[in-house]
């Protein structure tokens, strides 16, 4: 199965930019209920992922719980490098299934490694639960695949 049809694409992903500041991040975090958000660079390129405990842990290593000290900060500075790694739009079923065993969401790039959106754990689960369930009831895997191009 090709990954895109589990792909959320970029539009409807909230991320942010590597020069974001601090405060920036948290308040996009905070606005869309999110524990992680992929980061980007100015030229769409995925450079990594943070998360509430990274802000967390550089507040606390600084002592800086003040939000204008935030804005002194980037989210490049916060960054864990090689976390979360992305996969490429070739990439099989089988190679996100091992990914989201340690990751919410898998961030999915280009041949070029630009950002073309995530796949979710959730999804993932439900791709191999309804897989099971269309085998028990003798449905054939194409018609999976056109019942849930769309949603």
């Amino acid at each position: 199965m090709n990954i895109l049809y589990l792909l959320m694409p970029k539009s409807t992903v909230a991320y942010v930019y590597g020069d974001n500041s601090l405060s920036q991040g948290l308040e996009k975090i905070r606005a869309h209920y999110y524990t992680a958000i992929p980061v980007l660079n100015r030229l769409g390129e995925y450079i990594g992922t943070v998360n509430e405990g990274d802000f967390l842990w550089h507040m606390l290593d600084n002592d800086s719980f003040d939000s204008k000290k935030q804005d002194e900060f980037t989210i490049s500075d916060i960054m864990r490098e090689n976390w979360n790694p992305p996969v490429k739009i070739s990439a099989t079923i089988d190679d996100l299934l091992f990914k989201v065993m340690v990751q919410n969401f898998v961030p999915v790039v280009d041949d070029r490694n630009l950002f073309m959106g995530i796949i979710t754990r959730k999804d993932v689960i439900k791709y191999y639960y309804d897989k099971s369930k269309y085998k028990q009831e003798n449905y054939d895997l194409d018609k999976y695949k056109k019942e849930n191009v769309n949603g």
